[in-house]
């Protein structure tokens, strides 16, 4: 199922020899080897060789040895060298700082710094509001992570979090043209945590929780909406479930059912799961039923978390038992953030008429999307590889445009609401269907959108 991309892609370096043969030669390797070239450049000619850029596409680091070794192995053939083109992106860190205000003499100094910026002082000290309009508390978020959670890789610390991090700041400032920091704490301890964000909190006019593992997220979230003046925002929390509510609200429209006469299956209720779940309550659907590593969450399961037992309160209303294979039995919808290759199109042909199936688990989904669309309507993943993708980018820098435009203080789930109904209304009645449920993630109408969405329905709040 998976193609080789972009994420693994390498240019090698390689003498050849002269002959009208040695490119054939070439591009034959990479294929049986499996690789996917994207380039071919010849960088010097010399009469008894040539020196050969050859970029491709791999499956993963040890595919990208083999094609290498390939290579490599062919008569006449020397690897020079051979360049991972995504560490060559990350040299140096992918974001910077730069001055908005000339510096050019004296006089600039003189306002930008001091004596001039002493005025600015005292009027913030007299008035802190005013933090907002003349500093960059008005259009700046930290990205806090404490490095527990980084993507689907586990608990790797705050300074390898530090790429994923850079990442999203770059997303936020593309986007959205909000300026984020990372902001990666060595501490994994909640009250830790949770005061190191309240003392850097006056730079700041939001906060970005980022990878930070279940259950502290949801605590450390909680405290700090509760301490803090400013929006605090989990995204691995709310900004999935915030595309996943809108693409769920046009994948049902494809179908032509009502959220309220649908049974939902939610596979996963760690972080994102259970904000999922407690955002589509608010659509007030037939049912929901929660699913982890243990089974169906109901009522009487023993040893429930205080988590799940929330989750358990509010969903399976019926109270059943089970496995994950008898969850899907009569459901309309199955929405994974879990695990990859728990089902098959077999399960997927229990579900009723006109299943919605989102296999969110990345890379590697719940269900290979091909077996899926087997039996189901609809299907969405979390890669860019096949249709109707769910990213969390779609969310998260329109929604914090919006949070800062406002002022806001704080989030709430009527303006997460209003970001998911803004995605979906982004793919009109001309462009909807089974396999366009979501915008392009550069479809640069989405953020405006979103940020508008939520800025008016802060407004409607204050």
């Amino acid at each position: 199922m998976p193609v080789p991309g972009p994420g693994y892609s390498i240019t090698v370096r390689l003498e050849a020899p002269p002959s009208a043969s040695a490119a054939g030669d070439l591009t034959s390797a990479v294929g049986r080897a499996g690789g996917v070239i994207t380039a071919f450049d010849v960088v010097e000619s010399h009469n008894d060789r040539v020196v050969i850029d050859l970029t491709c596409n791999a499956l993963s680091a040890n595919h990208a040895k083999d094609i290498t070794d390939t290579l490599g192995q062919l008569p006449g053939i020397v690897v020079r060298k051979v360049s991972d083109r995504t560490f060559l992106v990350h040299l140096g860190g992918k974001i910077e700082i730069s001055s908005k205000v000339p510096l050019r003499n004296r006089d600039d100094l003189s306002r930008a710094y001091t004596p001039g910026v002493a005025r600015v002082c005292q009027a913030i000290a007299e008035n802190p509001d005013d933090a907002r309009r003349l500093t960059i508390k008005r259009n700046t978020v930290a990205v806090v992570t404490d490095g527990s959670a980084v993507l689907g890789l586990g608990n790797l610390g705050p300074a390898a979090a530090l790429p994923v991090m850079e990442g999203k700041a770059a997303l936020f400032k593309k986007f959205a043209g909000v300026d984020a920091w990372p902001v990666c704490l060595d501490t994994q301890d909640t009250e830790e945590i949770i005061r190191a964000v309240e003392l850097i909190a006056p730079v700041y006019g939001g906060i970005n929780l980022e990878d930070i593992a279940a259950p502290r997220c949801f605590e450390i979230e909680a405290r700090l909406r509760e301490k803090l003046d400013i929006p605090v925002f989990h995204d691995d929390q709310h900004g999935t479930a915030i595309v996943v509510v809108g693409a769920l609200r046009n994948a049902l429209r494809v179908v032509g059912k009502k959220i309220s006469d649908c049974k939902l299956v939610v596979c996963g209720v760690g972080a994102a799961g259970s904000a999922i779940i407690r955002l589509l309550l608010k659509q007030e659907p037939g049912d929901v039923v929660a699913v982890d590593v243990d089974g169906i969450v109901h009522r009487d399961r023993p040893g429930l978390d205080e988590n799940l037992k929330s989750i358990a309160a509010v969903t399976n209303k019926g109270n059943v038992s089970g496995r994950l294979h008898d969850a899907l039995v009569g459901a309309d919808v199955f929405i994974g953030v879990s695990a990859p290759n728990l089902f098959g199109a077999e399960q997927v042909a229990t579900m009723n008429q006109d299943a919605i199936v989102f296999a969110l688990a990345n890379p590697d989904p719940e269900i290979d999307p091909m077996e899926a669309q087997k039996h189901a309507a609809v299907v969405a993943t979390g890669r860019s590889d096949f249709p109707n993708q769910i990213n969390n980018v779609l969310a998260f820098p329109g929604v914090f445009r919006g949070l800062l435009d406002a002022h806001a203080r704080t989030i709430t789930d009527s303006m997460l609401l209003a970001a998911a109904t803004a995605i979906a209304d982004v793919v009109d009645g001309q462009k909807l269907n089974a396999s366009f449920i979501v915008p392009s993630v550069f479809d640069t109408s989405v953020a405006p959108a979103v940020a508008e969405a939520v800025r008016k329905a802060a407004a409607a709040q204050s």
